[in-house]
């Protein structure tokens, strides 16, 4: 019932806006339509119980796997003329069990039930007004919001939405401002809307979360950001970062700098945090090769917080592990090719390799995890934007349960205006 009731609502409100609308040129003549078809298989299987008691591990999963379509209908209207212009968009979100079973729900797919079957289709429906003002544009509703403190989560079916308002500025030249306050969300593989709790938290405290922040460029080759985040009643958090481009030897050396302070606020419903996290990246770009390394380092009391289910801004947001417990240490390396190089447009690869040691989590943390994609997309033809990702990914612990995972994407974007 959810199911259908959110569908008709949707094909409903799209049919409705060009008669609303007709006498406004720019609302319905910079309209898009956009439908993407998103079909994913997941396979995890579990390698060993570090971290479980013996009960556990006779009770836990040996593997998750499960196959799924998804449909995503996002419109996005124009601007109303005038010294103001006002807009909507609207989010349609669908996803369909193909396979699945009770002993293999819980990829993140799919909601599961209590009895641990997956539904066979959930499905929400997103609503966003919007208003502009030069360069200037203010948004309520449903956000995607994409910030170095709070980054919604698209690394499964269908993404993860908030609910808030936000106001975006770009009116001064070679600065974007950024500013928001959000009190709901729904996760990837939920249509029910929740308070917003920071990863990892079991109580039945929540807060609303608030953030602002400035992207700055300095010339062409250096990038300055800063921006502040705080859930309520649990943690603030400060981050900045700093990037350059140096041209070199034929290619170009990039180098990625970032900062995170976060200490508890208010009740701290999520106990004591004063965290330190500094990490930086080289990567050299040189002929269709990027080759990169990095160290992540954090300190004091926790780890790294961050919002349930989000997407941490950090360069060891890996596949399965984020090597963000408190005073961990963490080396990486990654390559990556891109075959237009020597021909053949649209076919890239990449894999990584990440090493964590010395951090905490009811005891020592050590971790390792190597990933790998190889992807696709269909550059021409009646295909065209036809993509697939194939993606393999190792994780090891001495804490938590080791993994090995392959996913494979296939993705479809139609413009039907």
């Amino acid at each position: 019932m959810t199911t259908l009731f959110t569908q008709r609502a949707l094909f409903s409100f799209l049919g409705f806006l060009p008669l609303a609308s007709a006498s406004a040129e720019g609302f319905i003549d910079d309209s898009k339509l956009k439908l993407q078809l998103r079909n994913v298989y997941f396979n995890e299987n579990f390698r060993d119980e570090h971290g479980m008691s013996a009960k556990s591990a006779r009770t836990a999963k040996s593997e998750r796997t499960e196959w799924a379509q998804g449909f995503l209908l996002d419109y996005q209207s124009g601007f109303t003329p005038g010294t103001i212009g006002f807009g909507v968009d609207a989010l349609g979100l669908l996803g369909v069990k193909l396979d699945s079973g009770r002993g293999r729900s819980g990829t993140g797919l799919l909601p599961v039930h209590d009895d641990g079957r997956a539904a066979d289709e959930f499905a929400s429906l997103g609503m966003t007004a919007k208003a502009q003002l030069a360069k200037t544009t203010v948004k309520y509703g449903t956000l995607l919001p994409k910030t170095p403190v709070l980054i919604y989560n698209d690394a499964r079916l269908l993404p993860q939405t908030y609910q808030g308002t936000q106001i975006s500025s770009a009116d001064i030249e070679n600065l974007t401002l950024t500013g928001g306050y959000l009190d709901r969300f729904k996760l990837r593989d939920s249509s029910d809307s929740m308070p917003i709790v920071p990863d990892g938290y079991g109580g039945d405290k929540s807060g609303d979360f608030s953030y602002a922040g400035a992207e700055y460029k300095l010339g062409k080759s250096v990038r300055l950001s800063y921006f502040y985040g705080e859930l309520e009643n649990f943690y603030r958090q400060n981050f900045a970062g700093i990037q350059h481009d140096l041209p070199l030897g034929g290619g170009v050396l990039t180098s990625d700098l970032r900062y995170f302070n976060s200490v508890d606020t208010g009740s701290a419903f999520g106990g004591k945090i004063d965290n330190n996290m500094l990490s930086g990246q080289l990567s050299y770009a040189f002929s269709g090769h990027i080759f990169g390394g990095g160290y992540q380092t954090l300190s004091g009391d926790a780890g790294l917080p961050y919002i349930s289910g989000a997407t941490v801004y950090s360069f060891s947001n890996a596949g399965i592990g984020k090597f963000i417990e408190e005073d961990e240490k963490t080396w990486m390396l990654n390559y990556g090719y891109n075959f237009a190089a020597v021909g053949v447009p649209g076919l890239t690869l990449s894999t990584r390799y990440l090493s964590g040691n010395d951090g905490k989590s009811n005891t020592t943390v050590k971790e390792w995890e190597r990933d790998a994609e190889l992807a696709y997309v269909v550059q021409q033809g009646t295909l065209k934007g036809l993509g697939v990702r194939l993606r393999n990914y190792v994780y090891r612990s001495d804490y938590s349960r080791g993994r090995d995972s392959n996913r494979i994407y296939f993705t479809y974007d139609i413009a039907l205006w």
